[in-house]
């Protein structure tokens, strides 16, 4: 009789090992794909941070190498000078050496900082003075409108008052305590408004350096 063997799909023992290994090695290359990619995204990323890291320590030498320069040894063109001002707080109006004035005895409520548009109290503004503010006064029939916005455009967000003032022999001036310089406006004149600035604001030579400029009182036409 003859034989009937019927041929089978069943991988031998032999084939399934085989498979098994193959699995094995693929999965294995997967993960060395995997620990490449990582590796790479990891430099890439180091030296990004790396070379920010370098910026920062670069821009730092380089401005920290740079002094500073000290306000007391800038020279201003220009600027007039007063010693010996006395800082009394007194009552009523006083009688300034200077127009407008840069020091002096005052009013004991100091003005409070801003623009105005309208004069205000010499005896509130110098007061301010005292603290360490610069004041810029104009004379309305000298300077034209955009000249105006300029100076208050200029003009520092704190401590300093902005404020007309008539009959002067300058179009604009800028005082600080025991100082004071005349100028046509800040377009022409501003390297040398800027270190007046630069030395005078804020001044440790002002009698209470840091003091308010806030908390006071208003004048007259304060719109910033």
């Amino acid at each position: 009789m003859a034989s009937s063997d019927k041929p089978t799909d069943k991988p031998t023992v032999k084939q399934q090992r085989d498979a098994r290994r193959q699995e094995k090695v693929a999965e294995l290359k997967r993960q060395q794909a995997r620990s490449k990619r990582n590796r790479t995204i990891g430099i890439v990323t180091a030296s990004v941070a790396g070379a920010a890291v370098i910026a920062l320590v670069v821009t730092f030498v380089v401005t920290s190498g740079q002094p500073r320069q000290d306000p007391q040894a800038i020279e201003v063109d220009g600027v007039k000078t007063y010693a010996d001002l006395t800082a009394n707080h007194v009552g009523g109006s006083v009688d300034y050496a200077m127009t407008p004035p840069a020091g002096g005895d005052h009013n004991q409520i100091w003005l409070n900082c801003g623009v105005y548009t309208e004069p205000v109290p010499n005896e509130n503004a110098v007061h301010d003075l005292e603290h360490g503010a610069v004041w810029f006064t104009y004379d309305p029939e000298q300077v034209s409108e955009s000249e105006i916005e300029a100076l208050r455009d200029f003009a520092p967000d704190t401590y300093a008052v902005v404020s007309p003032y008539e009959g002067l022999d300058s179009p604009m001036y800028v005082s600080a305590w025991g100082a004071q310089l005349p100028f046509s406006n800040v377009t022409d004149d501003e390297a040398t408004v800027s270190d007046f600035v630069t030395k005078y604001w804020k001044s440790t030579n002002a009698p209470e350096p840091g003091a308010p400029c806030t908390g006071g009182v208003d004048g007259t036409g304060k719109i910033a």
